[in-house]
């Protein structure tokens, strides 16, 4: 219910260093609460990382993989501050966003380190993006990163409730 008029309060609080009025991209300070949900109630555009209390296997025991995803995600974001290029699409109810620390996209760093997978049905509109996204992802795989040095289950298939034998 607070979440639209809070979403505009911090909209307008933030500087914006002199974008015109339609441009939705701000610079704020953020703080990740998840791999893939930051301080400022948005989900990442493009990518899904692996849930705060999500676990992954590797080497026959379970692993904190969503913590993992944040702890990257925080780490990123306190290395500088964060552009925000809000997107008009939602996912679970909140704005999606692409974002940006030093230059680096947020998604494509949580994707390289195993921690996120790319969801290119939503960068059809950002063909470079899904294909950065996509490298990030086969060198995630191939150097057996976070998640791919074992076991783990989709982030969208997890939220659903389905879980490892070890998290049982």
């Amino acid at each position: 219910m607070y979440r639209a008029p809070f979403l505009i309060l911090l909209l307008c609080a933030c500087d914006v260093q002199g974008a015109a009025a339609s441009d939705p991209t701000f610079t704020a300070t953020a703080r990740a609460l998840d791999g893939d949900t930051i301080a400022a109630d948005f989900r990442l555009l493009g990518a899904d990382a692996f849930e705060r209390r999500q676990l992954c296997e590797r080497a026959g025991s379970c692993w904190e993989c969503g913590k993992a995803a944040q702890d990257l995600a925080a780490r990123t974001l306190r290395a500088g501050d964060a552009q925000i290029h809000l997107s008009p699409k939602a996912s679970y109810g909140r704005p999606v966003a692409s974002v940006t620390v030093n230059g680096r996209d947020l998604g494509e760093i949580m994707i390289a380190a195993g921690l996120a997978i790319p969801q290119p049905q939503f960068l059809k509109a950002e063909p470079q993006r899904a294909d950065r996204y996509a490298r990030a992802l086969s060198g995630a795989q191939s150097r057996r990163a976070g998640a791919f040095a074992g076991n783990w289950i989709d982030p969208g298939r997890w939220r659903r409730g389905e879980r490892l034998a070890c998290e049982r």
